[in-house]
């Protein structure tokens, strides 16, 4: 894990609103859409989830539906290169592989075009948050899949109270935020 600049730390969490209790009683969520309305917050953390990748020579930057988007296409911008989606079934044109998931009650299905990736091609996972870590772990299956080789995964926010990077622990991680509690 790449550690985060605390003054970068600071000038983030001091652009995302924490809401106390939702969507239940006793959960604490850290809204990021103040981040992303604060244009110098949005384009600070964007280029801080991109400077470890910088010399890294990816090809393609991959995010999940519907953060992921946010961030990893903004990456993607920052690293000129192209930005790959991964969306839940039936939601894209061409032919598709589809990954199954575990969510905490029952399964859940992403999908990615079957073109989207080259065998070889150097690949840069972004998501705005990790907390149990399984939409990024499917998502890297299915790039793995077509042949790509994950440099690396880049999050906004990791919830450390939460086992997702046991999840990831095979990939390099960068992680800008963590909270350590609901």
């Amino acid at each position: 894990m790449t550690e985060t600049n605390p003054s970068i730390e600071t000038k983030l969490k001091n652009t995302i609103r924490t809401v106390p209790d939702f969507p239940q009683p006793g959960i604490n969520f850290f809204d990021i859409t103040t981040l992303l309305a604060d244009a110098e917050g949005f384009a600070l953390a964007c280029q801080a989830m991109a400077d470890p990748y910088r010399e890294q020579h990816i090809d393609l930057v991959v995010g999940a539906e519907s953060r992921g988007f946010i961030f990893g296409a903004a990456v993607a911008r920052e690293l000129d290169v192209g930005f790959i989606p991964v969306r839940k079934p039936g939601k894209l044109p061409a032919q598709t592989i589809v990954e199954e998931y575990e969510l905490e009650y029952g399964t859940d299905k992403l999908e990615m075009h079957a073109d989207a990736i080259q065998k070889g091609q150097r690949i840069l996972m972004v998501d705005d948050l990790l907390a149990t870590g399984g939409t990024m772990q499917a998502a890297c299956r299915m790039v793995e899949t077509l042949g790509g080789v994950i440099v690396g995964i880049s999050f906004l926010i990791e919830l450390t109270f939460l086992p997702g990077r046991a999840k990831l622990a095979k990939y390099d991680l960068h992680c800008l935020l963590a909270y350590d509690s609901e």
